[in-house]
């Protein structure tokens, strides 16, 4: 990564944002001008990267005129609505939304399991769900050596899956409970403090709720595995941040406890967890703040002579969000893919 680039933020005050800012400068990522774009309503403050102050300005028509990459964690409205003018502009989106994610025309993308699918992107390119992407980069190791038939995954979802804002109701409830007082919900249907309840994205009719149905159709594309049998129940649990998942998974023939945790000690972006006589397993406490998805708990499917269980937790604004968006933009200046039309 010799040359430099001119990065913007489109979401920069958000907790996916400060995320990135942390790490295009952790990584030292070659960044010749940042750009760190918001609502009106979050424009006029400033925020800090690589020891200078930078203004936080309004999005509008010109931010993205020469403009390399575009870092765009500020919803599915907000990324529908500036990705033709970010392309127009000749930059490449790198989106943390669920706008583009199931578009066929826009690759969808886990550096550790895809990464050639950004050989065929148009501008955009799409970072999956949170949850689907700690999964993904703990399962495809181990489907790569023996194919799997049918993963069924619940989730374990923290409140920073909902933003910096959730995180604080969160605090905020927690306070209240113990002082005697009725928490307040404003991010959340119900509190979450002290409670967990199952995800609270609309249900469909066929029971999914739309947090379960991303995991079910992004795996099956990010895997290129169309039919892949998959079921998913996603509950919101009292955790400030990092995600957990326990995942059973049916191979088409028998894998055992010992290849597994051998495969999984090596794979990238896993860190194997796994101390049965010490009952020491990932933990979101462990996993915040850091990079890799944490797995262990690793045992065989008393009920399926094919089947494995796994218990995984991985940072979700690092990992699940920002960290994925960074790595994917590192690959795209790696592979010289930007494919500037100016």
């Amino acid at each position: 990564m010799s040359n430099s680039y001119r990065v913007a933020i489109l979401g920069a005050t958000g907790a996916v944002g400060a995320e990135l800012i942390e790490l295009l400068e952790s990584r030292n990522f070659p960044v010749v001008e940042l750009k760190l774009l918001a609502s009106p309503r979050s424009a006029g403050t400033s925020l800090t990267f690589r020891g200078e102050t930078l203004p936080v300005e309004a999005v509008s028509e010109t931010s993205f005129d020469h403009v390399d990459i575009v870092l765009a964690s500020a919803g599915g409205a907000t990324s529908k609505l500036w990705a033709s003018k970010i392309v127009a502009a000749g930059a490449v989106m790198i989106d943390n939304s669920s706008a583009f994610r199931m578009n066929p025309d826009v690759p969808l993308v886990v550096p550790e399991v895809n990464p050639e699918a950004l050989n065929h992107h148009k501008g955009i390119i799409a970072n999956p769900n949170c949850t689907t992407i700690l999964m993904t980069v703990a399962v495809w190791p181990l489907y790569q050596v023996q194919p799997i038939r049918r993963m069924v995954v619940a989730t374990y979802q923290s409140a920073s899956g909902a933003g910096a804002r959730a995180m604080e109701e969160v605090k905020q409830q927690t306070l209240a409970i113990l002082q005697g007082e009725t928490p307040k919900t404003e991010i959340f249907p119900y509190p979450l403090a002290f409670n967990l309840f199952p995800h609270n994205t609309p249900i469909n009719e066929l029971g999914y709720c739309e947090e379960e149905m991303k995991m079910i159709n992004e795996t099956r594309k990010i895997f290129g595995v169309s039919d892949l049998m998959i079921s998913a129940t996603c509950v919101r649990v009292p955790v400030l941040r990092a995600h957990s998942e326990a995942v059973n998974l049916e191979f088409e023939q028998p894998l055992s406890v010992e290849k597994a945790r051998h495969i999984l000690s090596t794979a990238p972006g896993v860190e194997l967890v796994d101390d049965p006589k010490a009952n020491y397993f990932p933990m979101p406490i462990d996993a915040s703040g850091r990079d890799p998805v944490l797995v262990g708990r690793i045992r065989q499917d008393l009920s399926h002579p094919c089947g494995l269980e796994l218990w995984l937790c991985g940072d979700q604004i690092r990992k699940g969000a920002a960290l994925n968006a960074v790595q994917i933009a590192e690959l795209l200046v790696e592979k010289q893919l930007l494919g500037l039309r100016r």
